[in-house]
């Protein structure tokens, strides 16, 4: 700590006014925030690998060069043991969507555009912090390679699945860790592979993703951190968030190199995913099973779900026979069910879903349509007040459903809520937390889901679902903008919303 001090009295000219010591991550560097007379601040570094160091303090410069939004190395020692760094504050990725995490993978608007920003960002800093980087730098090892995919396969096999007495024949399992590293590895691609890409590592700077943690980064395939960020066990992300992240990626990807299609993405990306989950279980079984840490316990039966929903796809996306015949006996393992097979029930998703994440590009392939619209049916979803009456069907149809949302707690009783509506934050938290509004929609959406699909095939043209409350404002306002997202997401049709009491309308075009 004397010597980071020294540093830091060089640097500025002058003893830090405060210091404070920054709670510890996942290593062994200690971290602290210098905080200068003038209110300004820094944040100093203590590693125990001059490897490592030396790796971030290198791919900072050259990031910093790039114009990425990285941290600036400011000042090290001559051992680069120590380093100083800019301060990015305080606030994560991972605390800004806490609230969505915590509601069960329920992000509100505002937290999917912050991970939406970040996404779009990602291929920014693997295609361009890629130009002119001397991988020869990097630490542990300058590319990703078959040898570091078996590593890992080996640490799930040894950390975790031998910690289940599962039965297996150990040639066979080596054999398809083999065919699966040669996947892997087949398409040599020149992108900066972050590796520990997740919530964590990202700051927020008035709103703008600033990247951190990247000493382990190399050569190596995109697809690698796009899974590593999705699948993240504890972020729990509904499927329709994760196919709308995909497709955010997928398009940002264009602006650096040639997109492959969106058929040999898609099959590529579930590859990495399968991988990249079995290495989290690998180190989720040693933290927690051999280190006793109850956090990486709790994690894995969310990784398991990831698991199981990827085992529900097209099996010829992992042609590895005994590995996937293991991994399915895994899943159905007792101590692995505390999570139900069912996915978000917001989406109306199944598991047995041909591919449940792919992106939905308006203007990309047909490919990445989940469902093919079969004619020219047009939603309206009406919320609005009982006082003033029930909307009319200006099609001369005679309308549709009417549902009632008086019998699900109202956030319009309380002081904190009566200005907002069911499309602001804290409304639709009191609504989820709470949980009857959930169930009053998960009936709804069968209704209409079977609605919609009948209509479709007879070929009419106009459909309509209204929501309402007593003063039009929470309850139905929230249900409405939920179901036209519902039937926009899993149809592909046009959907027009109309919140009458708020004089605000929406058309969610067809796919």
């Amino acid at each position: 700590m004397e010597k980071l001090l020294e540093l830091y009295e060089q640097w500025s000219g002058g003893a830090p006014a405060t210091t404070e010591k920054l709670p510890g991550a996942g290593s062994n560097r200690q971290y602290y925030r210098f905080r200068a007379a003038d209110g300004s601040s820094v944040i100093g570094c203590i590693g125990t690998s001059r490897d490592e160091n030396h790796a971030f303090i290198y791919l900072s410069r050259h990031f910093t060069r790039r114009q990425l939004p990285v941290p600036q190395v400011l000042a090290t020692s001559a051992d680069e043991l120590r380093y100083l760094q800019t301060d990015l504050g305080t606030v994560s990725l991972f605390d800004a969507v806490r609230g969505g995490r915590e509601a069960g993978g329920r992000y509100t608007l505002a937290e999917q555009e912050l991970l939406k920003r970040t996404i779009r960002e990602l291929p920014n800093m693997q295609m361009r912090g890629a130009r002119e980087l001397d991988f020869s730098q990097c630490y542990p090892q300058p590319e990703f390679d078959a040898d570091s995919v078996l590593f890992d396969l080996n640490y799930f096999k040894y950390c975790f699945l031998k910690t289940t007495d599962i039965d297996f024949h150990e040639l066979k399992l080596e054999a398809d860790f083999r065919l699966m590293a040669k996947d892997l590895t087949a398409e040599r691609q020149s992108a900066f592979l972050y590796r520990d890409f997740q919530a964590r590592n990202v700051m927020l700077v008035d709103g703008k993703p600033y990247f951190i943690d990247y000493q382990g980064g190399r050569r190596g395939p995109y697809y690698y951190d796009l899974a590593s960020f999705l699948w993240q066990a504890s972020a729990r992300y509904s499927h329709k968030l994760r196919r709308e992240l995909v497709y955010e990626y997928y398009n940002a990807l264009k602006q650096y190199v040639e997109v492959p299609s969106s058929h040999h993405f898609v099959a590529r990306l579930s590859l990495f995913v399968l991988f990249r989950v079995l290495q989290v279980l690998g180190a989720y079984g040693f933290r927690g099973y051999f280190e006793r840490k109850q956090h990486f316990i709790d994690s894995i039966p969310p990784a398991i779900q990831n698991l199981r929903e990827l085992l529900a796809l097209n099996p010829k996306l992992f042609p590895y026979p005994h590995l996937v015949g293991v991994l399915r006996r895994l899943v159905e393992l007792p101590q692995f069910q505390q999570i139900s097979a069912t996915a978000s029930r917001a989406d109306g998703y199944k598991t047995t879903d041909k591919n449940p994440y792919k992106p939905h590009p308006q203007d990309g392939p047909a490919t990445f349509s989940k469902y093919d619209a079969q004619g020219p049916l047009v939603v309206k979803v009406f919320s609005f007040s009982y006082r003033k009456g029930i909307p009319e069907d200006e099609s001369g149809n005679g309308g549709g459903y009417v549902f009632d949302c008086r019998s699900s707690h109202n956030p319009g009783r309380y002081e904190p809520y009566k200005k907002l509506t069911g499309l602001d934050e804290p409304v639709i938290r009191f609504l989820e937390d709470d949980g009857e509004i959930l169930t009053f929609l998960d009936s709804v959406y069968k209704l209409a889901d079977a609605h919609v699909r009948r209509y479709i095939q007879r070929g009419f043209t106009s459909l309509m679902f209204a929501f309402g409350c007593t003063g039009g404002q929470h309850r139905s306002v929230y249900s409405a903008q939920h179901l036209a997202e519902h039937l926009h997401e899993k149809f592909g049709i046009e959907v027009r919303v109309c919140h009458r009491e708020q004089g605000i309308t929406q058309t969610l075009d067809a796919k």
